[in-house]
Formats: structure tokens, C-alpha cells, sequence
């Protein structure tokens, strides 16, 4: 330790006057002096030069070393702790360089170059080991700012990385409030749709009963008379027999002096009574196929339509109805969770439920809209980004634009005539045989016709448009079929 303590003396020692270095400065051949040495080796002299090799300098005042005064630094406290421990010859506990991390294992001095071949700290005596021989090395600080900068550098992706998560993250918390929401308020259409049915059967079931109570009423009424008719009837037939029966008790001679007026008197003309038919209450007219009845009866009040909305496909500007047949365009862009389903630019929406085969075909009342979109979707359709028209792309659309304008867009787009404006578009779909037809419902006009060929999923598609000063109001709507029920007999 002794001998590597004085070649580090030599290492750190000025050419000039041949001690520790004091606020050493380097030169561009470098070569390092202390600052008072080499102003005096300068002074008085034109030429600016290294006192060792003689190189000019083009410099009059050397910047000063900072690694090199640090290093001297160190040593130099290293050295008077060093002696101070060998005088007292009891150590400190806290000051054992080979407890440090800041000092090396080794020989017991401050970690102040690092290698960069072997990518660990070194004190000033590794610097000279042969292990570390002919490696590059570099200030400990430099070295510590490089691997910081390199950090630095690995912190980029994983910032960008977190805040991708965080926003993902905001957006499922947005989404499992919406979830909330859809679930409160479809729990209330739900509520008040059966609230509805019951209204409709407590009124049917209250009608019904009157029914009941007035036939009831009335056959009882009928028969009060009946019974109170009889009823005289028995009063009169029991005072004859009592009247007969009183003269067949008189004495011989009275009986029959009284006899031919107490035949004439009590001879009797009443019919016998007989029980009317439809006397009692018609139970068969009151239960029979009451259930089947009752639905038949609410069909007439109940709406059907081949094809519901789905608001979960909505772009934010619209609006759908909450029976889920309807949508406008409201112009203003709501907060919705961005979901995959949901288109974000096309101001569009599908049909809930797809078709993968058979015939489907339903109504959209367009009304006096002067621009409008209908017609059929495939599932693969870009949800997120702009869209054209076309079947290529997975659309057959009937587009209205300019309030006359009626466009077949496909390839290329198709300008349409129409004999009349429809104020209801039909839009009939055969999977199997590839074919979106539209027609005009009123008189059943074509109006146009897609061939091809059909895979995947389809979905009914709408689009209504508003203008950007809020013109072309007005909503799309589904129209409602009527429901017929056919009750055949068996033989």
C-alpha cells in the first residue's frame, strides 16, 4: 500500500516544482502544471510553450483541470486520514475505506476514473494494475452523467408507453361510467315498458271483469223477476188447494151445494214454469283462450319493427330514440366512450342485429329530409376513419343529396330519376342471391338494385345529415309492421 501511496505521489506531482499538483491547469499537449508554476516558466517570454515538450501554446491562460484538482483533492484527504490512522493506530469503524462503496474494495482509496472496457469504477492505483492497462477511461462524474443521459433516453419510450396506458386507462373509467348509465336508464325503459303491459292488463282485466258483473247483474235481475213471478204463482196454487181442501172438510149437504162453485172457482190455467236456456253465466265467452285473446287484443296496440338501432354503433353526434327506431343529428358531438364499434367520423349508424343468409327487408320514413343515407353495411367497415361509399368498400347505400338528387353509390355512383319523391324508402335484402334492392313503398317503384356477391356479416345502415348552419333537421326513422296472427284448425 506503501508503494502504490508513492507512485501515486509521482502521478500527482508538478514537472515544475515537483509537488502535489496546486490548482493544476492543462495544456493542449496534455500536459498538466500548477497555475503559479507555469506563469512563472511563462513570464517575460513572447512564446507561449510547454515546459516539458516544448509545444506552443495558443493560449495565455490554460483552463484548469477539473478532474485532475478533484483527483489531487481526494488523495490528499485520503492521505492525511490515511496518517492520521496510522499515528493513533486505531481506525475508525465509520472510516474504513474497505466498507465504503464509494471507495475501492482493493486498496482503500475514493473511486474517482471508470472504465469503460469493463464498465466499473477504479481508484487512482487500479489506474496503474494491469488489469485495467492500456483501457479507456473517464472521469467517475462523466462516466455517471453518460449512464444518467442513457436513462434518460430509456425513460422516453416508457413515458410515452405510461401515458398510452393512462389514457386507456381514463378511458375505461369513462367507459364503466357509461356502462352505468346505459344500465340505469335501460333499466328504467324496461321498467316503464312493462309498466305499460301491466297498465294495458289491469285495464283489460278490469274490462273484462265489468263485462262479467254486467251480465251478472242482468241474468240475476232476470231471474229475480222469475222468482218472484213463481213465487206468486205458489201463493195462488196454495190458497186453491187450501180452498178445496177447507170444502172437502164441510158436512155432506154443504159440500155439495158448494161444490160445482168451488171446481169453477179453483180450476187452474198456469203453465208449468220451465228454465230458459242461456239462463246461466256464459263461462266459455269469459275464459275461453283468454291469454291468447288478451295478446291478440295488445298486438293491435304494440309496435313491431323488423329492425332496431344500436346505439352502441352511433358516432357521437346523433341521437337515437329510446325504442331504439329513430336517430337525428343533433350537430353536437356528445361524450361517448370511443369504443370498437362505434363510428367516430362517418356520422352513421348500424342496425343491431346482422344478416349471414334468407330475405330481410324493412321501412325507413325519410320524410321531406333533403339529404339523407340508407341502404346495407358489412361488418368490416372502417369504424374510425373516413368512409366511401361504394360495395368494394362493404357499402350499398341509396344516397339523397340537395333535396333531388337521389345517387346509387356504386362503382362508378349511378344518378338516379325518380318519378315522384318517396316519402318512405323500402330496402329489401337477399343474402343468398346478392342482391339490395330499394323501391319506393307507395306503389312499389324500383328504385335501384345491387348485384354481387355477399360474405360476412350485414347490417342495416343509416346516416342522417345536418348541415353545418343546422339546416336539414329532422330524424330517420324505422317504420312499424303490422302483425297478423293465422289460427288454422287442425283436422
Amino acid at each position: 500500500m506503501a508503494a502504490a501511496a508513492s507512485s501515486l505521489d509521482e502521478e500527482l506531482c508538478c514537472a515544475v516544482c515537483s509537488d502535489i499538483f496546486k490548482d493544476p491547469v492543462v495544456l493542449k499537449c496534455s500536459h498538466s502544471f500548477c497555475r503559479v508554476c507555469l506563469q512563472r516558466c511563462w513570464e517575460g517570454k513572447s512564446i507561449r510553450e510547454c515546459p516539458l515538450c516544448r509545444r506552443k501554446s495558443s493560449v495565455d491562460d490554460p483552463p484548469v483541470s477539473v478532474v485532475l484538482r478533484n483527483i489531487v483533492e481526494s488523495y490528499l484527504q485520503q492521505r492525511s486520514v490515511r496518517n492520521v490512522a496510522e499515528k493513533s493506530g486505531v481506525p475508525k469503524k465509520n472510516e474504513a475505506p474497505e466498507k465504503s462503496e464509494s471507495h475501492c474494495s482493493l486498496h482503500g482509496e475514493k473511486l474517482l476514473l471508470f472504465c469503460v472496457e469493463d464498465q466499473e469504477p477504479i481508484c487512482l492505483v487500479c489506474q496503474t494494475a494491469r488489469k485495467h492497462k492500456d483501457h479507456q477511461l473517464c472521469p467517475l462524474e462523466e462516466a455517471v452523467e453518460d449512464k444518467k443521459e442513457d436513462l434518460r433516453a430509456s425513460l422516453i419510450p416508457l413515458k410515452e408507453k405510461l401515458e398510452k396506458f393512462s389514457k386507456v386507462k381514463q378511458e375505461f373509467e369513462e367507459t364503466a361510467k357509461h356502462i352505468k348509465s346505459q344500465s340505469q336508464h335501460t333499466e328504467k325503459r324496461i321498467k316503464k315498458e312493462f309498466e305499460e303491459l301491466h297498465q294495458f292488463l289491469r285495464e283489460e282485466e278490469e274490462a273484462r271483469l265489468a263485462i262479467l258483473r254486467v251480465e251478472e247483474m242482468e241474468k240475476s235481475e232476470k231471474m229475480k223477476e222469475k222468482i218472484e213471478n213463481i213465487s206468486k204463482q205458489v201463493s195462488t196454487l196454495t190458497e186453491k188447494i187450501r180452498d178445496i181442501e177447507k170444502a172437502m172438510g164441510a158436512e155432506d149437504i154443504s159440500f155439495l151445494k158448494t161444490i160445482s162453485d168451488t171446481k169453477e172457482k179453483n180450476q187452474c190455467s198456469l203453465q208449468d214454469p220451465e228454465l230458459e236456456s242461456g239462463a246461466l253465466i256464459d263461462v266459455a265467452k269469459h275464459l275461453g283462450s283468454l291469454k291468447f285473446r288478451v295478446w291478440e287484443k295488445m298486438m293491435e296496440t304494440v309496435q313491431y319493427t323488423p329492425v332496431t338501432l344500436d346505439p352502441n354503433t352511433a358516432a357521437p353526434q346523433l341521437s337515437v330514440s329510446d325504442d331504439l327506431i329513430s336517430v337525428r343529428d343533433t350537430g353536437v358531438i356528445q361524450q361517448l366512450p370511443n369504443n370498437p364499434e362505434r363510428f367516430s367520423v362517418c356520422v352513421c349508424v348500424l342496425g343491431n342485429k346482422g344478416f349471414i343468409s334468407g330475405k330481410h327487408s324493412w321501412e325507413v320514413e325519410v320524410g321531406d329530409k333533403p339529404e339523407w343515407d340508407v341502404g346495407v353495411a358489412a361488418e368490416f367497415v372502417s369504424r374510425k376513419g373516413e368512409i366511401t361509399y361504394k360495395p368494394e368498400n362493404g357499402f350499398w347505400v341509396v344516397a339523397l343529396r340537395k333535396g333531388d338528387v337521389y345517387t346509387a353509390c356504386d362503382s362508378p355512383s349511378t344518378c338516379l330519376r325518380l318519378k315522384t319523391k318517396p316519402q318512405r324508402t323500402r330496402v329489401q335484402l337477399d343474402y343468398d342471391r346478392g342482391q339490395v334492392s330499394f323501391f319506393n313503398p307507395t306503389d312499389m317503384s324500383l328504385i335501384h338494385t345491387f348485384k354481387g356477391t355477399f360474405t360476412g356479416r350485414l347490417f342495416p345502415y343509416f346516416s342522417p345529415h345536418v348541415n353545418n348552419d343546422g339546416s336539414n333537421p329532422g330524424s330517420l326513422k324505422i317504420c312499424p309492421v303490422k302483425v297478423s296472427v293465422t289460427v288454422t284448425s287442425s283436422q
